[in-house]
């Protein structure tokens, strides 16, 4: 059994020359931004070979496929697929965000303006669909459909996260209804696509679609503790990152559902305006560690891994690909917290 480092980089080699001959087809300007992001050039045009990401998603894909007996080659029209889908939310995301670096290069829109950031991004998800219905099998237009589908709820998941930064108050249901969107449908997705077109029953398909959905509640849940309190060696962003923001991250919604001092205090806080200093951040993260953010959201996320993997075992899949796929989701998900 491959460990969850080999997959990911089994995933990555296996998935990269069809990713360039897919973005091959773009036009000049849109091929060259997309190769930019992808790691493949420099700015300039030059070859390079930048960080690319850990193609979690290429690799659920292939595996989904391997899960009820089928080659991995079957899944690699859904493996571009959802690494194009995901890099398009990547392009725009930045842009909205305002995030000026990813993997510590310069983002498209940075570069290029936010126009050909909203372009290349549109460029990609197009292109996505076009990949799988090119890719010659009878069961290509359920895959594509479901990749459709997945778009929507991703998209809702965005336009979620973006009205939360307009209201005052936020359920916990409501965040994760939005995670779930915005992290989870993808995930949810990849994890299924590879047994789509490999012609798998609805209820296996459904399986590793339930498996996928919960790793990327579980991966959202630890992703925005670490917004809050991880080290930025490790996340890559600064400190307190969300809180600056003032985001309203799964941790932040817990809290605030809480009755007492702290909670009001929170409340209080995410509506002040103006630039918090370090010091005030470090006790607003202390109010959310206070009224049990922290320790509600790492127990919802092993809670969620356990959905997880309960769901692979609820059905007949192969040995080796359902114990790849368990330990691909423990990997994704046990970050330093």
């Amino acid at each position: 059994m491959r460990t969850a480092p080999a997959c990911l980089s089994h995933s990555r080699v296996t998935i990269t020359p069809a990713l360039r001959a897919a973005v091959d087809r773009l036009d000049h300007r849109s091929r060259h931004q997309a190769a930019y992001h992808f790691g493949w050039i420099t700015a300039d045009g030059a070859p390079t070979s930048a960080d690319a990401g850990k193609a979690v998603r290429p690799a659920l894909a292939l595996l989904s496929a391997e899960a009820v007996g089928a080659p991995p080659e079957v899944a690699l029209p859904g493996a571009v697929a959802v690494e194009l889908v995901h890099n398009f939310s990547l392009v725009h995301d930045d842009l909205m965000d305002g995030d000026e670096e990813r993997r510590h290069r310069r983002t498209v829109w940075k570069l290029w303006g936010p126009a050909s950031a909203i372009l290349t991004g549109d460029a990609m998800l197009a292109l996505a669909q076009e990949v799988l219905l090119d890719a010659g099998l009878p069961t290509a237009v359920p895959a594509a459909r479901l990749l459709a589908r997945t778009t929507r709820h991703l998209i809702r998941g965005q336009v979620q996260d973006l009205s939360f930064e307009q209201r005052s108050h936020v359920t916990v249901e409501e965040c994760v209804d939005m995670a779930a969107g915005k992290t989870g449908a993808l995930l949810s997705a990849s994890a299924a696509i590879g047994a789509v077109l490999a012609g798998a029953p609805e209820a296996t398909v459904a399986a590793l679609a339930l498996y996928g959905d919960q790793v990327g509640l579980a991966f959202q849940l630890v992703d925005d503790v670490l917004g809050i309190w991880g080290d930025p060696a490790v996340t890559g962003k600064s400190v307190h990152s969300d809180l600056r923001s003032r985001k309203k991250s799964l941790p932040v919604s817990h809290a605030l559902n809480q009755d007492g001092p702290l909670s009001d205090e929170l409340a209080a806080w995410l509506t002040t305006p103006g630039e918090p200093d370090e010091e005030e951040l470090r006790h607003v993260a202390g109010l959310i560690e206070g009224a049990g953010g922290r320790d509600w959201a790492l127990a919802e996320a092993a809670r969620r891994m356990v959905l997880a993997e309960d769901a692979l075992r609820g059905v007949e899949l192969d040995a080796g690909a359902r114990e790849e796929l368990l330990a691909l989701g423990r990997f994704v998900v046990d970050r330093e917290v």
